[in-house]
């Protein structure tokens, strides 16, 4: 037995409170407290930035500050950020833009940048944007309210220096979710500096974050109610601490009390040992979904990429996947236009589609992020046009696959964990273990309730459950 079984959280503290759902509680909240400084936090990027901006709400809220979800009501507005995707730095300039006419009722608004975009943006804000007033990196959040305090007294803040033992140990989040699912990270930073991948850069080196705190924030989000906890890492089947795995985490996560599903994102294909792939199929409470980044269907683009792995082992990897869990849902992200692309590799690409027949995809084209390997040693040699055929056609098929997969479930019976309201309000929906969204009639169940239903008919995207 892994010893990291043996590892308790502190016994006999109280109850924690409820979870809240939603920044409207925390705008009760500025209301109840006359002259508290009133923040505005807006999140672009993946989940882990959703994690980091619970991470840097919980900061701000122990110095002082309250959220509010309105711009127009902040003292200071942050936007944290993400640098993955193509055009992200453009993206941030012209949504600060957007928000500075708040300004003109608030001269003494305070406009931050946090997150990955930050080391891409510290020596150009004072020439693209000398409004804002603090840039601060994702190694930066234990400081973060002395930062915002230094920004709102007129000084110009930048702290982007990134800290390889950083992994937020003891720090209590305050997240904006549906008080069914929450997040926990595991682990920051990437070791494999895949050729077009700003992650290294920006986030650092790979680090674990220590069982015990793992665990002390699974017990902490079961005793608030949460049902369902996801695992984060940039990497995340690659965690290590000391001599605990990534496998061993879960045999320990699965005993905590009051958690009924685990799912995680986003691991990489290469550390899918067959320890882990034993415990994903043996343990009911690991959810049968996995997102896996293939990239490229070539061998030479994955070569190019650093990816690796070759296209005969992915599909091997799928195949034991499978095997483990026989109802097993796969999404991936799939690239066009790198580096010297083909129309034989980008052949490939849809070949391995048809292959494989994910479930689910993320797809977008190769952009240049400056900082990378692939920006600073290979050519970006696709044509635009190009990059964008081959886009759509990966979409086109996608599309097919995708609802393929919703309609294949039309008829069964489904487990469906209840997380809250559709967009228009009309409909609750939820989640079967797979990760396919279920719309239900309304007064179906409370949120966080679980419950059995026949999916009568899709959408496309979603099941519907009548």
């Amino acid at each position: 037995m892994s010893r990291l079984v043996q590892i308790r959280p502190t016994q006999g503290a109280a109850p924690e409170p409820p979870a809240s759902t939603g920044i409207a509680d925390t705008a009760e909240i500025a209301d109840a407290i006359p002259g508290a400084p009133r923040v505005y936090l807006e999140t672009l990027g993946c989940q882990m930035n959703e994690a980091d901006s619970a991470v840097i709400m919980g900061q701000l809220r122990a110095s002082g500050y309250v959220r509010v979800a309105d711009p127009a009501a902040a003292d200071v507005i942050l936007l944290n950020t993400c640098a993955v995707r193509e055009k992200a730095e453009e993206r941030v300039y012209g949504r600060t833009s957007q928000l500075l006419r708040h300004r003109k009722q608030r001269p003494g608004l305070v406009f931050g940048i946090t997150g990955c975009m930050a080391e891409h943006l510290r020596d150009k804000v004072q020439q693209h944007a000398p409004h804002i007033g603090l840039v601060a990196g994702p190694d930066s959040y234990r400081r973060i309210g002395d930062l915002v305090d230094r920004a709102r007294e007129g000084e110009r803040v930048i702290d982007v220096q990134l800290d390889k033992n950083e992994t937020y140990d003891g720090l209590d989040g305050v997240p904006e979710d549906d008080g069914v699912s929450g997040q926990i990270s595991i682990q920051r930073g990437c070791d494999k500096f895949c050729t077009f991948c700003v992650v290294p850069y920006t986030r650092g080196r790979e680090r674990g974050v220590a069982p015990r705190e793992v665990l002390r924030a699974a017990h902490q989000l079961a005793g608030r109610g949460y049902k369902e906890i996801v695992l984060l890492g940039q990497t995340v089947n690659s965690y290590a601490w000391e001599d605990v795995s990534f496998a061993a985490l879960l045999r320990a996560l699965v005993q905590v009390d009051g958690i009924e599903r685990i799912r995680f994102t986003s691991p990489y294909p290469v550390d899918f040992s067959d320890e882990l792939i034993e415990v994903m199929g043996a343990e009911p409470k690991i959810c049968p979904y996995v997102h896996l980044p293939a990239q490229s269907g070539s061998d030479p683009m994955l070569t190019a990429m650093k990816r690796g792995y070759t296209r005969a082992e992915l599909l091997t990897l799928v195949v034991k996947l499978r095997a483990a869990m026989p109802d097993l849902a796969i999404s991936t992200d799939l690239m066009v236009g790198f580096c010297g692309e083909t129309e034989a590799d980008h052949r490939d690409t849809l070949s391995l589609m048809h292959e494989v027949r994910f479930d689910q995809a993320f797809m977008f084209r190769y952009s240049d992020r400056g900082i990378t390997y692939a920006a600073r040693k290979l050519s970006d040699d696709v044509p635009g046009d190009v990059k964008g055929r081959r886009l759509q056609e990966v979409i086109d098929l996608q599309e097919l696959h995708t609802r393929a997969s919703h309609q294949a479930r039309v008829g069964r019976r489904e487990q469906v964990l209840i997380s809250g309201l559709s967009r228009r309000g009309d409909r609750q929906i939820g989640r079967t273990p797979s990760f396919h969204t279920v719309l239900l009639p309304l007064g179906t169940g409370l949120p966080g309730t679980t419950i059995e239903v026949t999916i009568t008919g899709t959408t496309g995207h979603s099941l519907i459950a009548d």
